[in-house]
């Protein structure tokens, strides 16, 4: 009787034991997973100015090469100054870049670009400001 009691004890995990361990499998998720997210939104916010950024260096050399303003985004890809339009990453779409005209009431097309997300940003900024 006694190689019975023995081998049954030996057999597997206690009900005690795995809620140890999925308790701290659980505080551990607790603590990775907002900076995790936290990172995603730095990320994007990155990939955001730097697309901004690359337009705007586009749009200023396309202004100084013609002397004129595009008349949208897609002139600037089929004169090959972009590659492409550019994702915005807050938005997940191409389609939701706000164009703006220029100052000058004289002048047509894009003269500046930005981003279609309304929100703030993680310094506190709007995103359709940038």
């Amino acid at each position: 009787m006694y190689q019975i009691n023995r081998v049954r004890l030996q057999s597997g995990f206690t009900l005690i034991e795995l809620l140890v361990v999925m308790a701290i499998v659980a505080t551990l998720l607790s603590i990775v997973a907002p900076r995790y997210f936290a990172a995603i939104d730095k990320a994007k916010e990155a990939v955001l100015r730097q697309d901004l950024k690359i337009m705007r260096d586009a749009i200023d050399q396309f202004h100084a090469d013609f002397g004129k303003y595009p008349f949208d985004l897609e002139e600037l890809v089929e004169r090959r100054y972009l590659r492409n339009v550019p994702i915005d990453p807050m938005t997940e779409s191409n389609e939701t870049w706000i164009l703006m005209p220029p100052p000058n009431d004289d002048d047509e097309g894009v003269y500046d670009v930005h981003s279609g997300f309304t929100g703030r940003a993680m310094d506190g900024t709007f995103y359709e400001e940038w």
